[in-house]
């Protein structure tokens, strides 16, 4: 089958057989379809969209581009969760090891940054020595042995959607549903999952924006897993302001393992992690309630076992072992730090969240390309929340940057990006909706 004919079919509207679908992601592993016929194939996705058993057969192709890892050995049920990506969302670094603390396993396979938003795998880079993208062997000891593994793809597991993935993002196709449908799950399904819960963002910072976009994309993700057949269900949560008070790699890690041991937490970070975690733990059978999830899950993160966990991953897959004691010696420091100064009195009534993603992206800390290196060490701290009251001269933000013009430019972007009123508004819900699957 010719991938140009694929690619035209699709351009027109038509539906795609299995068989069609199958030979062009056979073509994207093997080379044989260059970069530009990629690029127009996902454009016509992005135009056209998908049908179920398209997105179904779409999922299942990129999982068998390379190797299906199977748990079946481990004593204890198999979960995963994933993110359709925000600003200053790093729950995944504090998720993993609370769900692993509860009895589960939680063997996380984790993308890149994409647009403006921030990627795990380039959060767990930060840490010096780590392995982010292990072989097989030592994913599965370290699942085995900790409860939990945070990495990214190896080179044998779907290798289809590594070049789809960097392709996606520099050809303005991030957001088509279909595409991100088969990217997450055919990453999940090569995991071996035996659950999976996703959180899918909705607001200025996400790649939904509008709220039917994104239960659109949470009904489709649900559907085609469990046409994969791969329990799923998700959560809609906000993301009309970065949910951590941190948006980069090293500063978003620090916040985590602040978050983990105790030292500061958000508040709104909080809610979204317990209540994904408490997803998670009930779709394996160790509760049987919302409720009975997330005592459990903040019980765990108030014991400590959560973050001796994450210190044991870390130490597993070739960090410091003493990291969550000092994270600080080992996370690299940006040369320069500019605090952001609000010039008027009142409420933080609004962030254009986005805008503080490419910001960080403009620091260095994410990638206009696909080859571009990230700068781990840049990024923002000290966010204020929506709802903070300010007066003249006080801090919105501290800006971390490689020198004194990026530094100005990224504060100038922040600035911009707040809107200061005079009433305190009222707080928006966090978690706003949950997707099952029908019947």
């Amino acid at each position: 089958m010719l991938p140009q004919e694929i690619i035209r079919r699709k351009r027109d509207g038509q539906k795609l057989s299995a068989q069609e679908i199958a030979a062009f992601v056979a073509g994207v592993t093997s080379g044989s379809v260059s970069d530009g016929q990629v690029g127009a194939f996902a454009m016509a996705v992005f135009f056209n969209g998908m049908s179920r058993d398209e997105a179904v057969a779409l999922t299942l192709s990129m999982r068998d581009s390379g190797d299906v890892l199977d748990w079946s050995d481990l004593p204890g049920p198999v979960t995963d969760k994933h993110s359709t990506g925000g600003v200053g969302d790093n729950v995944s670094l504090m998720l993993a090891p609370i769900v692993a603390a509860c009895g589960a396993y939680v063997p996380m396979i984790s993308g890149r940054g994409l647009g403006h938003t921030g990627g795990t795998l380039d959060k767990m880079d930060a840490i010096p020595g780590y392995i982010s993208q292990p072989d097989v062997g030592r994913f599965r000891k370290t699942v085995l042995e900790t409860g939990c593994a945070i990495i990214g793809q190896t080179a044998d597991l779907v290798p289809a959607d590594r070049r789809l993935y960097a392709i996606r993002d520099v050809t303005g196709t991030v957001e088509s549903v279909p595409l991100i449908t088969a990217s997450i799950l055919s990453k999940k399904l090569a995991a071996g999952l035996q659950s999976l819960v996703l959180d899918v963002k909705v607001g200025n910072g996400a790649f939904m924006e509008k709220s039917r976009d994104a239960t659109a994309l949470a009904n489709s993700l649900v559907e085609v897993a469990n046409g994969a057949g791969l329990k799923a269900s998700a959560l809609v949560t906000g993301m009309n302001e970065p949910l951590a008070s941190a948006a980069g790699n090293a500063v978003e890690v620090r916040n985590a393992v602040d978050f983990l041991t105790g030292r500061f937490r958000d508040k709104r970070l909080e809610d979204v992690t317990l209540a994904l975690a408490a997803e998670m733990l009930q779709s394996t059978g160790l509760v049987s309630s919302q409720q009975d999830g997330l005592r459990r899950a903040a019980e765990t993160l108030a014991g400590g076992r959560a973050a001796a966990i994450f210190a044991r991953m870390v130490a597993a897959l070739g960090g410091p072992a003493d990291f969550v004691e000092k994270p600080e010696k080992y996370l690299p420091k940006a040369a320069v730090e500019f605090a952001v100064k609000v010039t008027e009195n009142g409420f933080v009534t609004g962030i254009a969240t986005r805008d503080i993603g490419l910001a960080v992206v403009g620091l260095g800390g994410g990638r206009t390309r696909p080859d571009d290196r990230i700068d781990h060490a840049v990024g923002i701290t000290r966010l204020l929340p929506i709802g903070a009251e300010v007066r003249s001269g006080d801090a919105l933000a501290l800006v971390h940057a490689r020198t004194d013009a990026e530094a100005a430019a990224a504060a100038a972007a922040v600035l911009s990006a707040y809107t200061i009123g005079a009433s305190k508004p009222a707080a928006d819900k966090t978690v706003i909706r949950r997707v099952l699957a029908r019947g």
